[in-house]
């Protein structure tokens, strides 16, 4: 009988391996834009500490292992800023991001999150499917580099649907 992945709040002894599921979960996305500066694959161990800290953060646990990540907070404005959502290779396309999305959602909403927003990188699909999937609209494109442009996506809150 297999065991279930649990979504749960972080815990701060965990930030070890959240940093190095970040790390590999991201040289995909290291690998379609030629670029291994990405911040997720270069944040320090405190820096995601301090992170862990202050926002929200959501892991998906199978057993004792850190097999999904994703962190936000909701800003001066009202904005659920989603971030940083990683699944393990090996456990993806099986719902876990989305999970941990919806999750996160349902506590930035309670913190007072009237609206949610997050970010990718116009050659990223599968993200760009998902949270297609899940509501999100794209709102603005900025031009990093001749590689990379970031897209960012935006929903409202259920708050704000039945308003």
């Amino acid at each position: 009988m297999g065991m279930s992945v649990i979504i749960a709040a972080a815990r701060p002894d965990e930030a070890e391996q959240i940093l190095k599921l970040q790390y590999l979960g991201y040289q995909s996305e290291a690998e379609l834009y030629s670029d291994w500066t990405l911040e997720p694959l270069t944040q320090s161990l405190e820096s995601l500490q301090a992170e862990l800290a202050e926002h929200r953060s959501l892991v998906a646990r199978l057993g004792d292992e850190v097999v999904g990540a994703v962190r936000g907070w909701v800003d001066e404005a009202g904005v659920g800023q989603i971030g940083r959502l990683v699944v393990h290779p090996r456990m993806q396309r099986h719902g876990l991001g989305r999970r941990l999305l919806t999750a996160l959602e349902a506590q930035l909403a309670e913190d007072g999150a009237a609206r949610f927003e997050l970010f990718t990188g116009h050659r990223s699909l599968g993200n760009l499917r998902l949270y297609r999937s899940l509501g999100y609209h794209e709102t603005d494109v900025r031009e990093v580099s001749r590689r990379l442009s970031i897209v960012t996506l935006a929903k409202p809150g259920e708050a704000s649907l039945a308003a």
